[in-house]
């Protein structure tokens, strides 16, 4: 028969676990709930009919240059990093819509917890309060993952009915790399979303504030950093070189800081093993599909050139989730 010590120390023990797990019963609960939302499923066919489009077009132009070339490398990834025109090509429409998925799944994370009043109810379990942020940021990228996967499965699955080539391993590791950056860059949208949830009391002002900024850096910051470097390195009528290169330079260092520039160019290093080199204005050096390239570097040569774009969008991604974090914390809860 249990002592009065060990019928104390159990149940208090099992607490603690409970508590330990918490923001696993906070992802799962909102894993279930977003999966099963119109909002899911509005996504889910919004993105697949972007990215399957403009990839079955694009897989005619590869097919017909892929039989006039022989050797060709990485025709597959082709499809992911080359588009039909007046269409865009599967990566630039990913680098534009994408955010909108952590955004759509970011922006109502803390305060429509509150305006429902459900907030100090939860916080009211034996969890605690950091384990809500965490569960609800976990669920997100949990979502997004799945939702980029079955993009990816779809893009492939049209490439192997279409071109008829089975990628090969190579091809493969490139892919799941890319997978990887494309989950931390909607990740860093989810974590900005999530911080407009947690500084705006309303829903509906922190998904105007997201979608601001995501639209004023995607569709204008080539703009801004045109504008910036006209007036910190300005070019004369007759410019030269030097003068040309310092311009291009302040235009690069102020397009990094939009992160759909440092998606595009870590994407375009990752899928095209003939890029060897990012131009002093940021763009890639590419290689026609249908030539043969002097130089073809491994994957891990391809991941050192597009390093200090990774390194950025994840120092983005844990800086927005930081702040968030210990903005929620700092927050008075009421009932």
């Amino acid at each position: 028969m249990a002592t009065r010590a060990e019928r104390t120390v159990v149940p208090r023990a099992a607490s603690l676990a409970g508590r330990a797990g918490g923001w696993r019963i906070v992802a799962g609960k909102e894993l279930a709930d977003s999966v099963t939302s119109a909002r899911f499923v509005v996504l889910m066919i919004i993105l697949g009919l972007a990215a399957a489009v403009p990839v079955y077009f694009a897989s005619s132009d590869i097919r017909s240059a892929a039989s006039q070339a022989s050797g060709v490398p990485a025709v597959f990834l082709a499809l992911f990093t080359v588009g039909h025109s007046p269409l865009p090509s599967f990566y630039s429409l990913i680098g534009f819509l994408a955010p909108l998925l952590g955004i759509a799944f970011g922006f109502d994370a803390v305060n429509g917890e509150r305006s429902q009043g459900t907030l100090p109810r939860l916080l009211a379990q034996p969890i605690y309060r950091d384990d809500v942020i965490n569960g609800k940021f976990v669920a997100g990228l949990t979502v997004i993952g799945t939702i980029v996967v079955a993009m990816t499965s779809l893009v492939a699955g049209i490439g192997l009915l279409r071109l008829g080539i089975v990628p090969a391993w190579g091809e493969v590791e490139r892919l799941i790399v890319w997978l990887v950056l494309t989950i931390i860059y909607i990740g860093l949208w989810l974590a900005f979303a999530t911080l407009c949830s947690v500084v705006f009391q309303r829903a509906a002002t922190s998904a105007m504030v997201a979608l601001g900024v995501w639209l004023t850096l995607t569709l204008f910051g080539s703009l801004f950093a045109s504008l910036i470097a006209g007036a910190l390195a300005p070019l004369p009528a007759s410019p030269t070189i030097a003068q040309s290169v310092s311009n291009a330079q302040v235009t690069q260092l102020f397009s990094s800081l939009s992160p759909s520039s440092l998606y595009q160019q870590a994407t375009l290093v990752i899928l095209d093993p003939g890029v060897t080199a990012l131009g002093v204005s940021g763009t890639a050096q590419l290689v026609q599909l249908a030539q043969q390239a002097p130089t073809l570097l491994s994957l891990e040569q391809s991941l050192l050139v597009a390093w200090p774009q990774v390194v950025v969008l994840v120092g983005l991604m844990v800086a927005s989730f930081a702040a968030s974090y210990v903005g929620f914390l700092r927050q008075e809860v009421r009932a």
